[in-house]
């Protein structure tokens, strides 16, 4: 096992991880920009470094920083968490050469899924349903070439891509052009790279994605499904485990691709394949996250598997904990972001001090977070404070768990998410499971309706 873990990230993922790390007894090195200087991860770590000033290019960012604290600490790990240089190849490379375990899959097996073009020809070739698309596009002609062979719509979409960053939707060919040059403009300045790949974009899909652990031995485990279909601009609000939309035996299925598309770039750690639901039942690939997720703790709950525990012991060589037949997925699990957001703003984001803070609690209700009262949620990073997590023996009850849950959560002093998660809950499109990834949308009209039904 590691001697020490650097947890290269801050919030509740690094809290997370040093937890986890806690619980196998090692010691744990957190950085922080000056922003993050009272963040609870610094007050948990071992040990903690200051890396740089608030901008995250300067801080977290900051490849040397991060490497120079690692030689310092004498760190023989570093956990990237997610978002930042979680899937960064250049960074696992870098780890690679100073004989730093990157907790997180190898910079080869990186590049070859973080390409999304790639990863596309990657699932062809292993027989890996994906949805029809492109190489790297070099210029307009061929846009119009493949809209005129699949048809409107389409989508343009950054090949080093993620977290609905440099995506596009084009429906006609006045849209190209200027699309065109967005996306790639915001490809570069998000990812460093500005190429970009098309896709035909489907309607109203369910957004689902698999979980997988596979270790150096060639041993891969899937942990069932998770539905993500409630977005706002491509970004998670709310995920649930399993999705209402999946049956047995799409769930085998589904499984067994993300297990070889793993195998076909001997993929270690932990990692998820995203996939496309439509409304016939045909499912396709889109992409792979090379690194924790945001919503892996509605997985744990419904598999009873610390997936974080799991990812670091893989990381060490010790060989995966379970098989396929150990993997008994048990009632259902809703997770919902808290942010601090406005949403009747657009989401307007709303740092400040929190200065009252109290957590929900009792059987089946988890929260990870990173605040605490008196906590400054500084401006610079995204806005997410929290998530709770519901676990039920059914949809039913884990929805009805969680909607009290909320009642209970109490931050005072900035805006967040909570009164509008209390409102998914209770929708009736919501209840019945029947909903894809144009929910949020039909959601706000159907509360215009509700009110002016009110007035009248």
């Amino acid at each position: 096992m590691f001697r020490k873990v650097l947890v290269a990230n801050r919030g509740e993922i690094s809290v997370r991880i040093i937890r986890a790390c806690r619980e196998l007894g090692i010691p744990t090195v957190a950085v922080y920009s000056e922003a993050d200087a009272n963040s609870l991860h610094v007050r948990l770590a071992t040990d903690a470094y200051c890396i740089g000033p608030a901008d995250s290019a300067k801080s977290y960012l900051s490849i040397p920083a991060i490497m120079s604290v690692a030689e310092i600490a004498g760190v023989d790990a570093i956990h990237p968490g997610y978002g930042f240089l979680s899937e960064r190849a250049d960074f696992a490379e870098i780890c690679e050469q100073h004989s730093i375990k990157f907790i997180g899959p190898s910079s080869t097996s990186m590049k070859k899924m973080g390409d999304k073009a790639n990863a596309r020809k990657t699932m062809i070739d292993n027989d890996v349903p994906v949805i029809p698309g492109t190489g790297i596009i070099h210029d307009v002609k061929e846009i119009k070439k493949f809209a005129k062979k699949v048809g409107y719509p389409i989508i343009l979409k950054a090949t080093a891509g993620g977290g609905g960053k440099g995506m596009r939707i084009i429906r006609n060919d006045s849209e190209i052009d200027t699309n065109f040059s967005l996306c790639r403009t915001e490809a570069k300045k998000a990812f460093g790279n500005p190429d970009v790949y098309c896709e035909k974009f489907l309607e109203h899909p369910r957004h689902i994605e698999v979980q997988i652990i596979g270790d150096k031995y060639g041993h891969y485990i899937y942990l069932g499904e998770r539905d993500c279909s409630i977005q706002r601009r491509h970004q998670k609000l709310l995920e649930e485990a399993p999705s209402p939309a999946i049956d047995e035996r799409t769930r085998k299925k589904m499984g067994e691709a993300a297990i070889r598309a793993a195998k076909a770039v001997k993929y270690e750690g932990v990692g998820t394949c995203e996939f496309l639901l439509d409304k016939d039942g045909k499912w396709y690939f889109m992409e792979m996250n090379t690194r924790i997720q945001v919503e892996h703790c509605v997985t744990e709950m419904i598999s009873q598997i610390d997936i974080v525990r799991e990812q670091i012991r893989v990381a060490s060589g010790e060989k995966l904990g379970y098989k396929q037949r150990d993997i008994i997925l048990k009632g259902h699990a809703i997770e919902c972001r808290i942010n601090a957001e406005n949403p009747s703003k657009d989401f307007l984001p709303c740092p400040g001090t929190i200065e009252g803070y109290v957590q929900p609690g009792g059987f089946g209700v988890r929260v990870d977070s990173h605040v605490y009262p008196g906590y400054t949620i500084p401006p610079y990073y995204d806005s997410m404070i929290g998530k709770l997590i519901c676990w039920g023996e059914n949809r039913n009850q884990a929805r009805r768990r969680i909607y009290q849950a909320l009642k209970e959560y109490v931050v005072i002093g900035v805006d967040t998410t909570i009164p509008f998660h209390q409102s998914i809950i209770e929708d009736e499109v919501f209840i019945s499971g029947k909903f894809d990834t144009s929910f949020l949308e039909d959601f706000y009209k159907r509360a215009i309706k509700t009110n002016l039904k009110k007035k009248k």
